[in-house]
């Protein structure tokens, strides 16, 4: 049964017997996915990027790994025009790969998206203490920090993710309709920061040297800012709620990517002609180089701009991999429970509101660069192995009908196969070697638990 495979008709019946509601549009996929990847790293990473790993070339450090994103994006778009099933990378890998290298991929996939949202709670609580502390208000420092750094818990990180979990249990259209006017929001403050910073920017001060920690600080830093783009792969597992899944995925996926990518690439470039890069390790770096030349008043606006965009963010996530278990667990690989849809609300709320507990312990207890350097490894593992599951189908399957096609598979496919085995291996062994446990684990919970569970076999 490892490498037994689903169908697309295996796909098709379980699409039409999910109970989930049908309601999201190009443009609510599009925006689901800029909200996923708008609001994780360029407010929280773009500082510590600089400061540890790239220096001012951490804009290279975002563009390659944007430009991975992009082939991966490609690679998501054929597959989800092809395979329109809740569980992106999960589904994906069961029809090319088979059953064993599917929940391999979907185990892959969760610790990501589970440590990633952790992450960005975490940057959230970062920016709301600052606003708060110059509004005279500071909060305790031992209820912003975790225990491993002398303090109790980073208690405003767990307050806003059990939030967007109850938000999120309660309707897939109506969460997609908050994402969308926060986004909105958001990128107003982007605007808001570039515009007033970039008269402010001395490049023969501040970018001088360009790469202080030579080329191999971009990869480095490449590597620790790629799950910044990851919520992409939020767009793929809602395939099971939208109105037209085979033409609305591939455009929802690739506009997404390329937008962040660019907001990415001139924010980097700003903040770090702005402020030096020795000065930018913190969590709340744009706000930081606001105050820093001036203007308190607006970073705090600009501030709640990123709050809600880091609510965007937490909203993507917590539904992504309330997605993935979903998926997983109506196979038979997880628990049937996780599998439940409310009656009213349509969605997966069991596993929705048990997630955001998972992420809110993980963001109130855990430092935050062992969560960023996790979550980059689980994700990266899982994109490597769309790539192998791409490849298999195109050449096992080269009649089933495809509404988008990766170009020049053949060529790209391996490339960004190889950056992300580089940008696994740029990162800390610690890092790797927990996830190869996470993984290992795993393995055997699927060789004990699918055997005699295992339902998604039509009869």
């Amino acid at each position: 049964m490892f490498f037994k495979k689903k169908t697309l008709e295996d796909f098709s019946a379980q699409r039409e017997g999910s109970g989930m509601l049908r309601t999201l549009s190009t443009l609510d996929l599009t925006f689901l996915g800029i909200g996923g990847i708008i609001g994780s790293g360029v407010f929280v990473l773009t500082g510590i990027g600089a400061a540890r790993y790239a220096g001012p070339g951490i804009v290279l450090s975002f563009i390659a790994a944007g430009l991975l994103c992009m082939l991966v994006g490609l690679a998501y778009a054929e597959l989800a025009s092809l395979i329109p099933a809740a569980g992106s990378a999960y589904a994906y890998t069961f029809a090319s790969l088979g059953e064993g290298m599917a929940f391999l991929c979907g185990w892959s996939l969760i610790i990501g998206y589970i440590v990633t949202a952790s992450a960005v709670a975490v940057g959230f609580s970062a920016y709301f203490s600052g606003m708060m502390a110059s509004l005279g208000m500071e909060i305790p420092k031992a209820l912003l920090t975790t225990a491993p750094e002398g303090g109790i818990i980073n208690l405003p990180a767990v307050i806003i993710t059990m939030l967007i979990g109850v938000i999120l249990a309660h309707g897939t259209k109506e969460s997609s309709r908050l994402n969308t006017i926060l986004i909105s929001l958001t990128l107003c403050a982007i605007v808001a920061f570039v515009v007033v910073t970039s008269p402010h920017m001395d490049m023969a001060k501040n970018m001088d040297p360009f790469l202080p920690f030579g080329a191999g600080g971009i990869m480095t830093g490449a590597a620790v800012v790629f799950f910044s783009f990851m919520g992409f792969d939020t767009v793929a597992t809602s395939a099971e709620e939208c109105k037209t899944p085979e033409k609305s995925l591939p455009i929802g996926i690739i506009a997404s990517v390329f937008v962040c990518l660019c907001i990415y690439s001139v924010v980097a470039f700003v903040l770090t002609g702005t402020v030096n890069y020795t000065d930018l390790d913190r969590a709340d770096p744009v706000a930081y180089c606001l105050r820093l030349i001036g203007y308190t008043g607006l970073a705090n606006l600009v501030t709640v701009g990123i709050l809600f965009g880091m609510i965007t963010t937490l909203i993507v996530y917590i539904f992504g991999q309330a997605r993935v278990f979903y998926a997983m667990s109506r196979d038979g690989f997880l628990p049937k429970a996780m599998a439940n849809i409310h009656p009213k609300y349509g969605t997966p709320y069991f596993i929705t509101l048990v997630g955001s507990v998972i992420i809110a312990f993980i963001a109130g207890c855990v430092p935050m660069l062992y969560i960023v350097e996790l979550a980059n490894t689980g994700v990266l593992a899982a994109f490597f192995i769309v790539f192998v599951g791409l490849i298999a189908l195109r050449r096992n399957s080269p009649d089933l009908p495809r509404t988008f096609t990766f170009p020049l598979l053949y060529i790209l496919a391996p490339i960004g196969m190889a950056v992300c085995l580089y940008l696994i291996w740029a990162l800390s062994l610690v890092t790797n070697i927990t996830f190869i446990v996470l993984m290992i684990l795993g393995f055997f919970f699927y060789n004990s638990y699918a055997p005699s569970h295992r339902c998604w076999e039509r009869k």
